[in-house]
């Protein structure tokens, strides 16, 4: 009979492997689970993350999805090895995958803000795309841009359920006087994934542009984000 004790894992040798082929081939060739576990080996040293990585991309759908999560969320995943054996994503490995997206996000923001953003339009919804297309709640936020219309400041002004954030619009022009912005950009997400403008959007849309008028501070856009894209109010007519 085959003596089991001095057999070695499945997976031994995988994590290697799969740096050797990550440098033969290059990153890119790699699938998205397989990305994932490059990343995995520094929070979690030992044992198989293959399970794991799958499992975090089964739940949260695409490999953006994962970065985009919650720390808590994260915490939630939990898969089965080979062996048996259930293994979860630790709070390390949690924090690490979010550092990630923000990483991701800073250098978007960057991007959007080395240009005058009216010019540099698809950095833009690259950006508002990499910060709130995943959120799981709605999130209204508003760009500050000065006079050559460059990025002063990118803020959260209110954050709220699964389908509303409230937003004050007298709150906005006084914060963008604050910052001496001559414009703005106003940006929210949908949760649902459908970016399409609702009525209430619409309406608010219109009090902060009065709102801002008054005070001659030019309103350039109002971004709808979804997981389906991005929705332009001025390239729909609606502002």
């Amino acid at each position: 009979m085959l003596d089991q004790s001095n057999a070695k894992p499945h997976h031994a040798g995988h994590r290697e492997r799969l740096r050797d082929r990550a440098r033969s081939a290059g990153l890119p060739a790699l699938p998205d689970y397989e990305l994932l576990e490059l990343f995995l080996f520094r929070s979690q040293p030992q044992g198989d993350v293959k399970p794991i990585a799958k499992a975090l991309l089964h739940r949260f759908g695409s490999l953006a999805a994962v970065l985009a999560a919650s720390v808590e969320d994260l915490m939630t995943v939990r898969a089965e090895d080979t062996r048996g054996r259930t293994k979860g994503i630790g709070a390390e490995t949690a924090l690490d995958l979010a550092a990630l997206h923000e990483v991701a996000r800073r250098i978007a923001r960057e991007e959007a803000g080395k240009r005058p953003v009216i010019s540099s339009w698809s950095a833009l919804l690259a950006y508002v795309r990499m910060a709130l297309q995943h959120e799981p709640r709605e999130q209204f936020r508003i760009l500050y841009l000065d006079n050559r219309n460059q990025l002063i400041l990118d803020e959260i002004q209110n954050r709220g359920t699964v389908d509303h954030a409230p937003v004050y619009p007298r709150e906005v022009v006084r914060r963008a006087l604050e910052v001496s912005a001559k414009s703005i950009i106003i940006v929210h997400n949908h949760p649902s994934g459908d970016p399409t403008p609702s009525r209430a959007d619409i309406q608010m849309t219109k009090q902060v542009v009065d709102a801002a008028r008054a005070l001659a501070l030019d309103v350039h856009d109002h971004l709808v984000v979804g997981r389906d894209g991005v929705a332009s109010f001025k390239q729909l007519g609606l502002m």
